[in-house]
């Protein structure tokens, strides 16, 4: 009979494979947003998912790409005159970006295939895993589908595809989170759906928001309206100037001073059920882990907040765009964690459920 022990090891090997997926997915985010606040996402025209891994290794093909990207409208009506050294620059962003996202599917890929051949893997996280994959291989295609809208007509990405990407990435990022933290489950009783309610849909803010940023991103509106509180001289701008394109949905993805209000005003909305999510957790006197996550998130709420308002009213330096790029992922990322903790399904220990899972093995195939 396998050691219910041994099975435990195998689901914290398990567990801490997708931690480092999940790791190398934050880098890759990172490095995503420098790629776009540095405007080098369309230096690379083509998909290449094989021999686009190596960057060009000569100075004829460096002069090749360089040509390349003189073609399209971005080179053409902002970087006329660009020294092939400053395209080397944005190239390198680029290339730094697509190879992680191919280190991000070789990570996950190969050591789960190691784990489903020894049988590590338990067979209700076969399905879920699977599912992530190829997911992954969604975004990558993504990717160059959001790449492909800024290469003619236009001198960068669609907002809307690129508010797709990016929420993609998210989505399977904070998946592979939340697997990982289930893979450590451990009791909590006695916690008010409440506020397993309201942790659960801060998460799914915090994902709309991050959206909701791309659109900010994709339109550059954070550089046309950079005044705080007030937006196009009020706190709430006339109704005319928000809802003047037609049809009217169009203003939620195309009128700038709409999209950042938007954006505006979901982070306000994600502060205030915070604070309030936090003084609940208080006042039930929840888990210690429980209420420190809570606290924590109303926390980094508050701070990414205020680094919104500083990048906003010092017109989006990169220094600065970046960190609060940054400190999104790390709210996201404690949200994912305190929402899996408080999730329903942890009813079973790790340990109940390793031993479930070796008894289960034990039998043989077949055995109801």
């Amino acid at each position: 009979m396998t050691d219910p022990q041994s099975a435990s090891s195998r689901r914290r090997y398990v567990r801490a494979w997708l931690y480092a997926v999940a790791a190398l997915m934050v880098v890759t985010l990172v490095v995503g947003g420098a790629t776009r606040l540095t405007e080098s996402g369309l230096s690379i025209v083509e998909w290449k998912p094989v021999t686009g891994a190596l960057p060009p290794l000569s100075a004829q093909a460096w002069q090749a790409e360089f040509a390349k990207y003189q073609q399209i409208p971005q080179y053409r009506e902002i970087n006329r005159g660009m020294s092939l050294d400053q395209f080397k620059t944005i190239y390198w962003w680029e290339w730094s970006h697509r190879l992680l996202a191919r280190l991000v599917g070789a990570v996950f890929l190969l050591p789960f295939l190691y784990f489903l051949w020894r049988g590590w893997i338990e067979p209700g996280l076969k399905a879920r895993l699977w599912t992530l994959f190829g997911l992954g291989a969604l975004l990558g295609a993504a990717g160059w589908w959001m790449v492909s809208s800024g290469l003619a007509g236009r001198v960068s990405v669609s907002q809307y595809r690129l508010g797709f990407h990016l929420t993609l990435a998210c989505a399977i990022y904070a998946a592979i989170l939340w697997t990982a933290q289930g893979l450590g489950a451990r009791p909590l009783e006695g916690m008010p759906p409440r506020l397993r309610r309201s942790a659960f849909g801060l998460m799914l803010l915090v994902v709309l928001q991050i959206y909701l940023g791309a659109l900010v991103a994709g339109l550059d509106a954070g550089l046309v309206f950079n005044t705080w509180p007030e937006i196009d001289g009020a706190l709430i701008p006339a109704a005319e100037r928000l809802w003047f394109e037609t049809p009217l949905w169009r203003n939620l993805f195309e009128n700038t001073l709409t999209v950042q209000f938007n954006h505006r005003m979901v982070a306000y909305l994600l502060w205030i059920v915070a604070v309030l999510h936090a003084i609940d957790a208080l006042r039930t006197r929840a888990d210690s882990a429980v209420l420190n996550g809570a606290l924590a998130l109303a926390g980094l709420m508050t701070l990414q907040a205020g680094i919104g308002i500083i990048t906003l009213l010092h017109q989006t330096p990169l220094s600065l765009a970046l960190l609060h790029q940054a400190i999104g992922i790390v709210v996201l990322s404690v949200a994912v964690i305190h929402a899996e903790r408080l999730s329903p399904r942890r009813s079973q220990s790790a340990p109940e459920a390793a031993a479930r899972f070796a008894a289960d093995a034990s039998l043989p195939r077949g055995t109801p």
